[in-house]
């Protein structure tokens, strides 16, 4: 070996390359796989860079589900571990980005007609502005560099990416590049429209997973208003004619929220439309109708049940939206406290007796009620409801439909049904002393009969039975417990923040300043994504009075309910108050919130 040779060998020795920290990390963002034996989401590895999340924090999730880089953000965010800011902010440094705030982004039809809409949509885009030679976009997915690179080629320019909330990109696409359908539609409105509603019966079904560009516009309007509907989480589409137009809002979160209307002489055309659809007479329009749609969409099958009334500039039309794949959902998703759950499932696994679900239309009776059946269905149990309508549509359980037309009331249904030697009943709502007295002869025989009642209170319910006609005793031996049920609004988890409360408010709704002073209360600020409202979602508070030896005993001599909620409290029974008042310490819902939809307790301080 000659000297240059050892020379060469002595040197590659000498400068062997150690791995260092910053090595370290830049292997494991190529391939996160090393580090957690799993495919580990590149944002996972930023994150814990820029110090929001801990290494034990991503094996949890990553435990629990199969995480997309996407999906970890949106289960980070939803958990309250990150702020999505914090995210954004990081993904800004890591990508060498710029942090964009679409707010402040001025658009016009040129800044539009850069990106075609059918580009806008498979790549989730936004144009922010241009120029001769550059575009730059807002992008969702910032971590994949794909996507610019196909824009360059798409569009022949420079792109340049920037950072900004997904949501709010989604806005602007419904907005500027699907809601332009709709203006069109508006222009194009007297050259499609006739009064005598001609092609509208050829239209049976509603599938939104397939569009036909040849569709008449009010057709495509209401698809649209579905589409925008679900987009929203709308729980009802209520469409109301006035004197001077026609007026569409949705159900959000409990509250009814105006959206764009149609011009008057849509009317006739758009509940025309929506009574072929849920095959409804369309001659008639002077008595209150029923009917339902079924709404395909590409993820999922929605229910809509659809009522229309009369009223003096036409017949208005409320939907109420079903999603089917929410209805099979455990305890815990309905709302219920962990101390609650132990008591509700005690209660569902009596072998007889009458459970009472009670609170106005809307306050998620049913939902809770199907989650309890839901527990107890399986091949040994023979369950059977009795509904009107049939809400959700669940394997293993038999679910008839009352229809007056023909006789078949809840009554009639369910002396039938204790035929068919049933474990379980669901008696959609007892509103009759018919009713009420087969179901309490059904829970005296060794039936366990769940059904639902309107009334401001569990305690009230004992009332309202002996009301109807119930004999006290009857009504005291039959009925095991009832539930009172509400829903709040939960904080929106975009824009949730700390906050001192004014101690004469807490006063007002019933607590006690001294035990609260340590309690760190939050709410919402407001975003784009709660509508400013501070809220997104909701969940459901409960009261639940089960009857003891000593309330059987008030209501065999009919005391009032008053002094029998009393009695209950003194037995340990928590108020829809009070309950609402936990899920304010554990920072799901506001005092505000709860002190707006429940009323104050008798003689009792939280």
């Amino acid at each position: 070996m000659g000297d240059n040779e050892i020379q060469k060998e002595e040197a590659g020795k000498k400068f062997v390359h150690k791995p260092t920290e910053e090595d370290r990390r830049f292997l494991e963002r190529k391939d996160p796989g090393k580090k957690f034996g799993k495919a580990t989401p590149q944002l996972g590895v930023i994150l814990e860079e820029a110090g929001l999340i801990n290494e034990e924090m991503i094996r949890n999730i990553l435990h629990d589900n199969k995480e997309s880089a996407a999906s970890l953000k949106r289960t980070l965010i939803s958990q309250g571990l990150v702020r999505e800011d914090d995210i954004l902010d990081a993904l800004a440094r890591e990508m060498g980005m710029e942090k964009i705030d679409l707010a402040e982004v001025a658009v016009t039809p040129e800044l539009l007609s850069q990106v075609e809409k059918r580009t806008i949509l498979k790549y989730n885009i936004f144009p922010i502005k241009y120029d001769e030679t550059t575009l730059w976009v807002a992008l969702s997915d910032p971590l994949n560099i794909q996507t610019t690179d196909d824009l360059e080629r798409i569009t022949g320019k420079k792109v340049i990416g920037m950072v900004a909330p997904e949501d709010e990109i989604n806005k602007r696409i419904k907005r500027y590049y699907e809601g332009s359908e709709v203006v069109d539609m508006y222009e194009g409105l007297t050259d499609h429209l006739s009064g005598d509603n001609k092609g509208l019966q050829q239209y049976e079904t509603i599938d939104l997973e397939k569009q036909d560009i040849n569709q008449p516009p009010v057709v495509k309007f209401v698809d649209l208003m579905f589409k925008q509907a679900v987009h929203e989480r709308a729980s009802d589409i209520h469409i109301e004619p006035t004197r001077q137009g026609v007026t569409i809002r949705f159900r959000i979160d409990g509250r009814l929220n105006d959206m764009p209307s149609p011009p008057k002489r849509w009317q006739n055309a758009i509940i025309s439309r929506l009574k072929v659809l849920s095959s409804m007479d369309l001659a008639e329009k002077r008595i209150p109708l029923d009917g339902r749609i079924l709404l395909n969409l590409p993820e999922k099958r929605l229910d809509l049940r659809v009522s229309s009334l009369p009223s003096i500039f036409g017949e208005t039309i409320v939907m109420r939206i079903l999603d089917q794949s929410g209805v099979m959902m455990g305890l815990e998703d309905v709302g219920f406290l962990p101390d609650n759950i132990k008591i509700f499932r005690n209660l569902i696994r009596a072998p007889n007796g009458i459970i009472l679900m009670t609170g106005p239309t809307g306050s998620g009776k049913t939902t809770t009620l199907y989650a309890a059946l839901s527990t107890l269905n399986n091949p040994e149990t023979k369950i059977i409801t009795i509904e009107n309508p049939v809400e959700y549509m669940i394997d293993g359980i038999n679910q008839i439909q009352v229809n007056q037309e023909i006789g078949l009331d809840f009554a009639r249904g369910l002396r039938s049904v204790l035929r068919q030697s049933p474990d379980v009943i669901l008696v959609g709502e007892i509103r009759d002393m018919e009713t009420a007295e087969i179901a309490v002869r059904a829970a005296l025989t060794g039936h366990l009969v769940f059904s639902t009642l309107h009334t401001n209170d569990a305690a009230s319910s004992t009332i309202r039975l002996i009301d109807m006609g119930i004999k006290p005793f009857l009504v005291a031996s039959s009925l095991q417990a009832a539930i009172a049920q509400r829903l709040v609004r939960t904080i929106c988890n975009y824009c949730k923040e700390q906050y001192k409360p004014n101690e004469a408010v807490m006063g007002d709704a019933g607590l006690n300043v001294k035990r609260w002073e340590n309690v760190t209360f939050y709410r919402g600020r407001g975003c784009e994504r709660c509508n400013n409202t501070g809220y997104r979602g909701r969940t459901a508070i409960h009261e639940i009075f089960i009857l003891s030896l000593s309330t059987r005993q008030m209501v065999i001599r009919t005391e009032p309910a008053l002094k029998i909620k009393k009695e209950a409290l003194k037995q340990g029974m928590h108020t829809l108050r009070m309950d609402g008042m936990e899920k304010v310490r554990l920072g799901i819902t506001t005092m505000e919130e709860v002190i707006r939809i429940t009323q104050m307790d008798v003689e009792s301080e939280i």
